[in-house]
């Protein structure tokens, strides 16, 4: 995302500043233009810069906090198999530094917040379908598996971070019991489907539009990839955080994904019902971990924005919580907590 905001002082700025000026003058970098691109919800950021051939993306990632490595090695991985990924221009892997190609400045998200028309919302959407079909092609069985410990380790965030935190509730003894056979319902059933690479964030802000119409988008933020199961970035994308689908567009991607999945021969069943439920199932579990995430990420780091995405999250995991017989007991604690957030906003708590 482009931003015209000043580049705050910083020990690392001098740094990035050295780096740039040592590497090869082919490739032209214009240090006066250096100016912020985005960053995310990790200790990672990012800049822009001019050069000959036109910009360049720096990945700013404190080697304290982040590790590069892997974003060049899933990068790798995606480039092999045929998807549309930051080249490494340059990279300093001791300092955290990596100066990569340009994809662009707008994601599918941007484009979305600014009015993009239903046709080019479709088109975008059914190629960002098949690249995730060609993600799950990749070979993962090397990479670290999303298992059911792991699994289970992201769900702790949703009652420490929102649920005592943001919501100042304290569960009881039979809350408690419930919530935890519920996550153990839901992370032996994700974690017992067949296992691809899971980009593990593929949504809309990690989307970038293709250079021309025919071409397929822009993936960035791999970084996190595992193997794991199979409908987490179907349930991602269909189910974004930060941006509301109705129900029935969320159908309609997910078949169109599943019709391609199983064309590619792909693990997704040739049940559509059996697939469909399995990535609901992924769904709740991934955005109850979001309520989480973006709860932890205002109170203790201070970006305070992710709150606004909550209302959504909420309500594609009440969406889930409110088919299925087994998730009553989670509805009912989403009820108790709605009316402690609603406490909390009139003064009450």
């Amino acid at each position: 995302m482009e931003s015209q905001a000043t580049i705050p002082h910083d020990p690392r700025l001098a740094s990035l500043h050295d780096w740039l000026t040592s590497l090869s003058p082919d490739l032209g970098i214009n240090l006066a233009t250096l100016r912020p691109a985005s960053s995310d919800a990790s200790f990672r950021r990012y800049f822009r810069v001019d050069t000959r051939q036109g910009t360049a993306v720096i990945m700013d990632a404190p080697p304290q906090r982040e590790d590069c490595r892997p974003f060049l090695q899933i990068g790798e991985r995606l480039h092999d198999a045929g998807l549309s990924v930051p080249a490494i221009l340059a990279k300093n892997l001791e300092q955290g530094f990596l100066l990569l190609s340009d994809l662009g400045t707008h994601t599918y998200y941007q484009a979305i917040r600014e009015g993009l028309g239903d046709a080019d919302l479709q088109r975008l959407y059914r190629q960002s379908l098949h690249a995730l079909v060609r993600i799950q092609q990749a070979p993962c069985d090397d990479l670290p598996r999303y298992d059911v410990q792991r699994l289970a380790d992201e769900l702790s965030v949703f009652r420490e971070w929102y649920v005592e935190r943001h919501c100042r509730t304290s569960l009881t003894e039979n809350e408690t019991a419930a919530l935890q056979d519920i996550f153990a319902v839901l992370t032996a059933d994700n974690a017992a489907q067949p296992a691809v690479l899971v980009h593990r964030d593929y949504h809309s802000p990690n989307l970038m539009l293709p250079a021309s119409p025919g071409d397929q988008p822009g993936i960035i933020d791999f970084q996190d990839a595992l193997a794991g199961p199979i409908t987490y970035d179907i349930a991602s994308l269909v189910t974004d955080a930060r941006t509301t689908w109705e129900e029935d567009q969320q159908l309609d991607w997910a078949i169109r994904y599943w019709e391609a999945a199983r064309a590619a021969g792909l693990p997704v069943g040739n049940d559509f019902a059996i697939f469909h439920r399995a990535y609901e199932w992924m769904s709740l579990q991934r955005n109850l971990r979001i309520l989480g995430v973006f709860a932890r990420l205002s109170h203790r780091d201070g970006k305070h924005h992710y709150l606004d995405h909550l209302p959504r999250v909420n309500g594609y995991v009440r969406q889930v919580a409110s088919r299925y017989g087994v998730f009553r007991p989670l509805l009912r604690i989403l009820d108790r907590l709605d009316t402690s957030l609603s406490d909390i906003s009139s003064g009450a708590l």
